[in-house]
């Protein structure tokens, strides 16, 4: 069944009551939090789409219900007609703030965290908790702070408040400022399996074919964000494309390839364009990891691992890493200064035919 009839069905982490894959990371918070030594800040990390954000939600809800019998069963869950779920879940809860990007005067999502959001969390956590427990701030996520933002949020945790909890939630810490990174306890996150990835699928994309799934599964780097965005983004059809033209090597298919550069081109190919690029940079990503290593290319269709063998013993590692940075910088500049997307497709797997001919 095609990817393309159904809108993926996916709660905001906020009301999402599943969180699979990640029990290692419920587990130390539970610990920690049963422990009554709970450190002050937390950040969760790892890959974006793994559940960062669910995982903040679900604590948030467990201190913000006082613990009792929640949580003795070894997770966070907590019944979704609870009173503090759906408090949570709407927004409506006195004493959680979640910071994020904001809307501007025009009515637009910004595109970073600004100072002012950041400064009602000092705001918020001065007050009293309303219902005399504790208060919960989510920044989400951190790494989209600007520099002002960033500094007024070090303040914060710099001399934080009694029974203030915050939890910031970073795909990429390493752009934090070491100052931040410093007071707070950081949760790494792994990668979902794929199984799980599978599993989440089936949950939020009923509709997808069992095959589709696992291909989903294959590409999503075990992210279930990163599979379903793919699923609406018609990432399956794609992929099969993008991976057929490359399974054609070193004689290119040169009807197929200009078709794709056509579809690309027209108005509204933007995402279609995006897609297949980001998809064509992960499977040289594969390939050369494999020459790298030496182990076999992770294969998600069939013939794709000879095919990245074929292609490594035709021309060296350092060739190949060479075209894969230049088609990353190629492909930016067509998304900054508009560049013609037919001709920088069809440009590039004309340069991958004439290294992949021995």
């Amino acid at each position: 069944m095609s990817e393309a009839g159904s809108t993926p069905d996916v709660p905001e982490p906020r009301a999402n009551p599943v969180l699979l894959g990640q029990e290692p990371a419920e587990t130390a918070l539970l610990q920690v939090w049963r422990s009554e030594r709970m450190p002050h800040a937390w950040l969760l990390t790892g890959p974006r789409g793994i559940g960062k954000a669910t995982l903040a939600y679900r604590f948030a809800r467990l201190v913000l219900a006082d613990g009792g019998l929640f949580g003795a069963g070894g997770d966070l869950q907590l019944d979704p007609q609870d009173p503090v779920f759906r408090r949570v879940a709407s927004g409506g809860h006195p004493d959680l703030l979640t910071a994020e990007r904001s809307i501007d005067d025009k009515g637009r999502l910004r595109t970073r965290i600004t100072v002012e959001d950041v400064r009602k969390i000092g705001s918020f956590l001065r007050l009293t908790p309303a219902e005399g427990g504790w208060r919960v701030v989510i920044v989400d996520c951190a790494d989209e702070m600007n520099p002002s933002a960033a500094n007024a949020l070090l303040k914060i945790l710099e001399e934080p408040p009694k029974n203030a909890l915050l939890l910031l939630v970073s795909h990429a810490p390493g752009g934090l400022l070491p100052t931040i990174r410093s007071r707070c306890r950081r949760l790494p996150l792994r990668p979902l399996p794929d199984p799980t990835v599978v599993e989440l699928l089936g949950r939020y994309r009923p509709d997808l074919a069992d095959q589709d799934r696992t291909v989903l599964a294959g590409l999503a780097e075990g992210s279930i964000g990163r599979a379903v965005d793919l699923a609406a983004e018609g990432g399956i059809d794609l992929y099969r494309e993008v991976a057929g033209l490359l399974l054609s090597l070193p004689n290119l298919e040169g009807t197929r390839l200009h078709g794709l550069g056509d579809r690309f081109a027209k108005q509204g190919g933007e995402t279609a364009f995006r897609t297949a690029t980001d998809l064509l940079g992960r499977w040289f990503g594969r390939m050369i990891c494999a020459g790298a290593s030496g182990a076999p290319a992770a294969e998600i269709l069939p013939g794709e691992a000879a095919c990245m063998q074929q292609l490594l013993e035709r021309r060296s590692l350092d060739q190949w890493l060479d075209l894969w940075e230049k088609m990353a910088r190629l492909f930016a500049a067509v998304e900054d200064v508009n560049l013609d997307r037919k001709q920088a497709w069809v440009g590039t797997f004309l340069e991958i035919e004439g290294l992949a001919r021995s």
